[in-house]
C-alpha cells in the first residue's frame, strides 16, 4: 500500500527502502498504541554502509549530513513495517541521532538536520518534532550517522 507520504517521496527522487534486517537481538520498530518507535538506523543502502569513519575526520560533515537522510529515510521503512501506511503518520515526536566524531568535530547539529530536512520535506508540519544530536566516540560498523525516530500515528 502506498499513498501521499509515498508520492511525496517520488516526486522528490526517493524511494522507501526495504527494513534494514537487524545488526543485533531487536526489532527495526515496535509499536505501542499510537506511538511507533525504531531502533537507530544506519544508512545503510542495499546492504551496505556507503562510508565509513568518523565525521570531521574520514567523513566530510556534508557527507555525513547526506548519510542522516539516508538513517531518516531507513527510519521511515521501519515505521511502514508496522503502521502499514506511512500515511497513518500523526506527526513525527522526536528524533534523536548520534554522530560518530572526530575529538575536535562540534557540528552534530548540522549533520542531524539532514534527517531533520527530509522528514520535513517528506510530511510537511507533521515532519517537524524535538531532537538530540549526539556526538560519540565509535557506532556499530563505524558507521558515521545513527538515527532514530518516534512517531505518533492517527487512529485509524
Amino acid at each position: 500500500m502506498s499513498g501521499a507520504v509515498e508520492a511525496k517521496l517520488a516526486e522528490l527522487g526517493l524511494t522507501l527502502p526495504e527494513v534494514v534486517p537487524p545488526l543485533a537481538a531487536y526489532q527495526p520498530a515496535v509499536r505501542t498504541g499510537l506511538y511507533v518507535y525504531t531502533a537507530g538506523q544506519l544508512p545503510m543502502v542495499q546492504g551496505k554502509l556507503p562510508v565509513t569513519g568518523k565525521v570531521g575526520a574520514e567523513v566530510t560533515p556534508e557527507q555525513a549530513k547526506e548519510l542522516a537522510a539516508t538513517c531518516a529515510l531507513n527510519a521511515l521503512a521501519a515505521v511502514k513495517s508496522v503502521a502499514g501506511d506511512l500515511d497513518r503518520i500523526a506527526r513525527v515526536v522526536k528524533v534523536v541521532g548520534f554522530v560518530a566524531s572526530a575529538p575536535d568535530f562540534t557540528g552534530q547539529p548540522g549533520v542531524l538536520n539532514g534527517a531533520s530536512e527530509l522528514l520535513g520535506a517528506v510530511l510537511g508540519d507533521k515532519g517537524v518534532h524535538a531532537r538530540s544530536a549526539v556526538g560519540v566516540a565509535v557506532l556499530p560498523l563505524d558507521a558515521p550517522v545513527e538515527v532514530e525516530i518516534q512517531v505518533e500515528l492517527t487512529e485509524a
